[in-house]
């Protein structure tokens, strides 16, 4: 919106961005946004790591790899980062394209209306107004209190650790995924680029009894990858470069993220099932939607709602397709169980009939078509 002459204040709580566990993995289609947005070149030559393969692993066989740019549409890889590398760096793109960023300032009240108007706290209070404010406020998001946007949400179903590693055994092109069905527990590595990888560990919440938060359940963690079935070997040398912290991972959103001159993107406005890693990839299809309706109409509110349409659409798509796989990957017992041992040998035959959330995201198809051939009802074998 700078770049396009607008007047565009950021306000950014953080004076220095932290290390946490979250958004290093963009998927191809989550590129494919950042390059019609101009930052996918930024983010390549200064704190992106390309990745093209992405392997399935069943204890410690290969079950899969597959060439994410010879495979989807856009021929494009998917791109890791380092979280606040990444912020950094498209904070002073901001401000080089002639965003005033303000940092260390916190949204202490927000009032919407026709000229939303907030307060500002940096040492001293502010009121600024605005013709539309922006929030991008996370899965705990202030901005949609004060909007008076209900959040909506799934039951629990996941809870996902992570913690930053150094050393892994593991090759740096290649995103690694290790299933325990059975346990209904995975195991997620991206590489980040100069020997640091993300590491994940998802299990049901009545999972490991240990608490996999803190450092000094750092070897915890490793434990439960390796009872999962990553390959001790990947661990031997690592070491722990960044915190440990598990979190829920049940989807929410707000429906409609929109009302009175306040917008809602990103984790604000949905947050998807971080085990399918579509998190960063659904944030900015949300920036460029958005930006799109509003240099397209003169009525920033009617391009607002406009907007809000579109992700109303668009991420109950993925929802519905990371839904079906969870239940494929991830639910246990008896039945579970016969289904995948007839799905899953499927899947392998025919890996079209699996919803492309990689490579297609929310385009994928997401009918009742797409789930009946996903889980194999269209055949009769």
């Amino acid at each position: 919106m700078a770049r396009a002459g607008c007047r565009v204040l950021v306000v950014e709580r953080e004076r220095k961005f932290r290390d946490r566990n979250r958004g290093e993995g963009m998927q191809p289609w989550g590129v494919a946004e950042a390059r019609e947005l101009g930052i996918e070149r930024r983010l390549v030559d200064t704190c992106g790591h390309v990745v093209r393969w992405r392997n399935i692993y069943v204890g410690d066989a290969v079950v899969s790899r597959r060439d994410m740019v010879a495979t989807n549409p856009g021929a494009l890889p998917a791109l890791d980062f380092h979280h606040p590398d990444m912020q950094t760096e498209l904070l002073a793109l901001a401000e080089e394209a002639g965003a005033v960023v303000r940092r260390g300032t916190t949204v202490t009240s927000l009032t919407p209306g026709r000229l939303p108007s907030l307060e500002l706290e940096d040492g001293h209070r502010e009121r600024v107004s605005a013709r539309l404010v922006v929030g991008a406020d996370g899965r705990t998001s202030r901005v949609r209190d004060w909007a008076g946007l209900q959040t909506r949400r799934d039951s629990e179903c996941l809870v996902i650790a992570g913690i930053l590693h150094g050393g892994l055994h593991l090759a740096e092109d290649t995103i690694h995924t290790v299933y325990s069905h059975a346990r209904g527990q995975a195991v997620l590595i991206f590489p980040l680029g100069g020997g640091r990888f993300r590491s994940y560990f998802f299990y049901r919440r009545q999972g490991p009894a240990r608490p996999l938060a803190g450092a000094r359940h750092a070897s915890d963690f490793v434990s439960a990858c390796v009872e999962t079935g990553a390959p001790a070997a990947w661990f031997a040398r690592g070491e722990m470069l960044g915190p440990l912290a598990a979190f829920e991972g049940a989807d929410r959103w707000v429906a409609h993220p929109c009302r009175e001159g306040i917008v809602l993107i990103g984790d604000a406005a949905a947050t998807s099932d971080p085990c399918f890693g579509t998190g960063l990839s659904l944030t900015l299809r949300d920036v460029r939607v958005l930006r799109d309706h509003l240099l397209a109409m003169p009525d920033w509110a009617a391009a607002a709602h406009a907007y809000a349409r579109e992700h109303d659409r668009y991420y109950s798509a993925l929802r519905r397709v990371v839904g079906w796989l969870r239940d494929l990957y991830y639910e246990r017992g008896p039945e579970a169980e016969a289904q995948r041992a007839r799905v899953l040998p499927l899947l392998e035959r025919e890996p079209e009939r699996r919803p492309d959330h990689v490579g297609l995201g929310p385009e994928a198809p997401n009918d009742e078509a797409a789930r009946r051939r996903l889980f194999g009802e269209d055949c009769p074998c």
